[in-house]
């Protein structure tokens, strides 16, 4: 069997500046159903061409059609699939990576890091947390961006406050832009309250990741309770 399958490009929408929220088709494939761990990625390629990681932003559904990315406008193959036009192939491979346990955080207090198009390997966590709301804790999203206007997912914001989720937005280069929320890092928003028995996820730009965990293991989480998706 291959390791590579042919989807069909169905929508393109901006997101935020420069993220736009992408989606495929993947109905008549082996892949209906491989998707099953929030936080899994997987290839992408145009036929026979380079493959880069994406991760799957759509939460797992086991007879789902559809898989959603958030793209970011940065590099030659998401440039090259920004471009093209609904309809058009590509190929892309089963879901890799562990993903992010679930079943650790339920009964405890759960932080989620994400920074820019870090939120999209987080959105499917939220999403079945909303699920079964009840099954978590405290439920904290630390969310990171450069400008205002870079956040992803904005209409999503408020309803996921609505569903017992607390979105804490930070933004690293508010300018002249007026912004009135948190600005720096996330990590430098962590609050006072007990962490030590809390599980996080975190998926974003490196620095980022280890600046989290440090901030996290000062604050009494261990590191066997901190978990990226891969």
């Amino acid at each position: 069997m291959s390791d590579w399958h042919t989807a069909t490009v169905t929508a393109r929408t901006p997101s935020a500046n420069g993220l736009t929220d992408w989606v495929l088709d993947i109905g008549g494939t082996p892949l209906v159903g491989s998707h099953v761990h929030p936080g899994q990625y997987v290839q992408l390629r145009l036929p026979g061409g380079e493959a880069g990681m994406f991760a799957i932003a759509s939460p797992p559904a086991p007879s789902g059609t559809t898989w959603e990315f958030l793209l970011k406008d940065e590099g030659s193959l998401p440039s090259a699939l920004l471009h093209l036009p609904v309809g058009a192939r590509v190929e892309v491979t089963r879901p890799v990576g562990r993903g992010f346990p679930m079943e650790k955080a339920r009964g405890r207090d759960l932080l989620l890091f994400a920074s820019g198009s870090g939120i999209s390997a987080i959105r499917p966590v939220i999403a079945a947390v909303r699920q079964e709301r009840g099954a978590y804790g405290q439920v904290t999203l630390h969310f990171g961006a450069r400008t205002p206007d870079s956040f992803a997912y904005q209409g999503e914001l408020k309803q996921w406050q609505q569903d017992g989720v607390r979105v804490l937005c930070t933004v690293s280069r508010p300018g002249a832009s007026g912004w009135q929320g948190l600005t720096g890092y996330v990590q430098a928003h962590l609050g006072e309250e007990r962490l030590e028995h809390a599980i996080a996820f975190l998926c974003g730009p490196h620095d980022m990741v280890q600046d989290v965990m440090a901030q996290l293991g000062q604050r009494g989480v261990p590191r066997s309770a901190v978990f990226l998706n891969y």
